[in-house]
């Protein structure tokens, strides 16, 4: 599936600030990163943390990857072959593939990897639904039987945004889908350390020397030969941010994933120092809501949050003042996406009446039960919207509790079903990378399939149908309008609420060469 233009050109960006006191530099061999949060996850199939999906991009590898236009290019394959009308595609892997426990690549590997993601993911489930098998008739074949004709297929094992369908041992694929993966063990240019890791500091990652490299075509984003250059890797994070500027500064550090704002003219005047963007659709704030827990249970107390937001207010605290730097008219798609609309969007855009929005909640049946609000009070935008929020929830006559919380016990509250009483939570707030919202078979956050959904569980048949329809449709103008009716729906539902839609800013060291856009990616890179 062709896409507009969307990551060429972005001036190559990647980040890091760092930490004094982290020993001397080890010249070439050595880069020293700042990841925004820590890595207390180690599988990119269980979370849609960024820390997590960069460690996948790291030590694991796909079966397709993806251009900075986002078209799908063969990665672990060599190739494939579609007979049978498009119901039966031949994918067959690429030689010299190995895992990083010395174990060759095989086909039932892939096929037990791609079964446990296509349980989780939004587009693995729609390509679940169109599968009547895959199999793996050989070591090096793998075969997907279909319902019906997916040509999206290559895009859906190819994908880059939110659990990333990464290729593992089939030994440590869980019977359980949903049960997380603890051990690091992927065919990918880096092989985990995880004997050096220490939480909440460090992390470490050492060039695999088994890695074959695809042959032939062009490095980007996904796609392409993966070249380790650097022959160590280490993540060092570092909460505070103005310590991590000037570790970044004093060489240090060489790069850090996210630069506050206040800092960015300081970092701008070394000259040892870059600013610029890996992700030119930007950051998408996230409110989250809990459909299974009260109040937000009640679809008409949804919709008051919705009257209360004020995107202005909750970009400005994250981004600044400079309306360059963010988007605050924004639906449920990413600005940049051709899939993004006005539909609606008055609901969002219109005057903020909190008088209206208490009258309405108490039609609603609101008696004045607690919010429990989680923060991830180490994360910057989470935690700034997190607070504006809030805020905005109380002058709607919210009965409001914030609970700031580390992001590595965020994650763990945000998974739990229970009342917010016993440990679980009303609502929240996060971000992800505008890929994840550029259209309906990447968005985790406008998916209505209940308890099956990402943590909130919102269900809409309306939403699901809407999803069914758009991969079905003949052309672009077709997925368009979907599109519009998808958002439409979602102020119905409130699966969430939009919080609307900023740059982000990473800076490295001059002597970083090789940048990939698209995410943190450690291949193609070259300290000089």
């Amino acid at each position: 599936m062709k896409r507009r233009e969307l990551l060429a050109g972005a001036g190559g960006g990647i980040a890091a600030l760092a930490a004094p006191r982290l020993g001397a530099a080890q010249g070439n061999a050595v880069l020293r990163f700042k990841p925004q949060t820590d890595l207390t996850i180690l599988d990119p199939v269980f979370t849609t943390s960024y820390a997590s999906r960069f460690l996948g991009f790291a030590s694991y590898d796909t079966l397709y990857g993806v251009d900075d236009q986002l078209n799908p290019h063969p990665q672990m394959v060599a190739g494939h072959v579609v007979e049978e009308d498009g119901k039966r595609w031949r994918l067959t892997l690429r030689d010299g593939l190995k895992f990083h426990d010395g174990e060759p690549v095989r086909a039932r590997d892939a096929v037990a990897s791609v079964k446990r993601w296509g349980a989780v993911d939004v587009f693995g489930q729609l390509l679940m639904a169109a599968t009547d098998e895959i199999s793996a008739p050989s070591d090096k074949e793998i075969v997907f039987r279909l319902k019906r004709p997916f040509p999206l297929l290559p895009n859906a094992l190819g994908k880059s945004t939110s659990y990333v369908p990464v290729i593992m041992p089939e030994r440590l694929v869980p019977a359980d889908p949903r049960q997380q993966v603890t051990e690091v063990v992927g065919s990918g240019p880096y092989r985990y350390i995880a004997a050096e890791r220490i939480s909440g500091v460090r992390q470490v990652w050492e060039k695999f020397a088994g890695y074959v490299p695809r042959e032939g075509g062009t490095t980007q984003f996904t796609s392409g030969p993966k070249i380790a250059y650097i022959p160590r890797i280490e993540w060092n994070y570092i909460p505070d941010h103005p310590t991590a500027a000037a570790a970044l500064m004093s060489g240090e550090i060489d790069w850090i994933e996210d630069v506050l704002l206040d800092l960015a003219p300081q970092l701008r005047a070394s000259r040892q120092v870059t600013l610029g963007s890996f992700n030119p659709p930007g950051h998408m704030g996230v409110f989250r809501l809990n459909h299974i827990q009260p109040p937000f249970d009640n679809p008409a107390i949804r919709r008051v949050a919705l009257m209360a937001v004020n995107q202005t207010e909750i970009v400005t605290s994250v981004a600044g003042e400079d309306a360059s730097q963010w988007n605050d008219k924004v639906g449920v798609f990413a600005p940049l996406s051709p899939m993004a609309s006005d539909a609606g969007l008055e609901v969002l855009t219109g005057p903020r009446d909190y008088g209206a929005a208490k009258r309405a909640l108490e039609a609603a049946g609101y008696k004045g039960e607690k919010v429990v609000f989680i923060s991830a009070v180490d994360n910057f935008g989470m935690n700034q919207q997190a607070m504006v929020a809030a805020d905005q929830l109380r002058r709607a006559g919210f009965n409001v509790e914030v609970v700031p919380i580390a992001f590595g016990v965020w994650l763990q509250r945000r998974g739990s079903r229970n009342p917010p009483e016993q440990g679980g939570w009303s609502c929240t707030c996060t971000i992800l990378p505008g890929l994840d919202f550029w259209d309906p078979v990447s968005h985790l956050a406008l998916r209505g399939n209940g308890l099956a959904a990402w943590p909130g569980w919102p269900t809409s048949p309306e939403l699901e149908a809407l999803r069914d329809r758009w991969v079905e449709a003949p052309d672009v103008p077709a997925r368009q309008e979907i599109a519009r009716q998808m958002q439409l729906q979602s102020w119905k539902d409130v699966p969430y609420i939009p919080a609307g839609n900023w740059r982000d800013l990473t800076a490295f060291r001059r002597n970083l060469t090789g940048m990939l856009n698209g995410g943190v990616m450690f291949y193609n890179l070259k300290k000089g």
